[in-house]
């Protein structure tokens, strides 16, 4: 781990408002580091700016608070939600091309809400290389697969301003 730390991706200011103690185990936390070390580090390394992880594990309380799914792979330690520094789509859809053009083994790499946010998972073993979207339909959210409708040069997915 070398660009995030595991307070970090533990951090929530829902769990701190609600009082909830959202602390890991040890198999969490080692999920966690696969993680960093598998997916958000080279992604960092090679955005060249800082990104921003709005959401990493969660404790199952903390996850019924946020209404994540049942079996969200943030309560296993093997998700975060992550944006740019601008948050703008346009930044947002650029670091969701480049985990795709990185080659980076994601389980699941999910276009939340044409890039507000993109979901992105790791795991070990039997890995689902899953590219979703995630939409509102009636109400609900839906997840469809999907794939980047524009991938260009690396150089050009790369960050816009050099903030290292």
């Amino acid at each position: 781990m070398f660009y995030f730390s595991l307070h970090e991706l533990c951090a929530s200011a829902t769990a701190r408002r609600l009082g909830i103690r959202n602390i890991p185990d040890a198999t969490q936390q080692d999920n966690l580091v696969r993680l960093v070390d598998h997916i958000l580090d080279p992604l960092r390394k090679a955005w060249g700016a800082p990104i921003i992880v709005t959401s990493g594990f969660r404790c199952p309380r903390l996850n019924a608070a946020v209404g994540g799914a049942h079996r969200s792979q943030h309560t296993l330690g093997q998700a975060a939600d992550i944006r740019t520094v601008s948050n703008s789509q346009e930044d947002n859809r650029r670091l969701r091309d480049l985990i795709v053009a990185l080659d980076l083994p994601y389980d699941q790499l999910i276009d939340e809400f044409d890039c507000s946010w993109i979901h992105v998972s790791y795991r070990e073993e039997n890995r689902r290389h899953q590219f979703l979207a995630a939409r509102r339909q009636g109400g609900k959210t839906i997840y469809c697969p999907t794939s980047p409708t524009s991938l260009t040069s690396l150089t050009s997915l790369t960050s816009p301003t050099s903030l290292t």
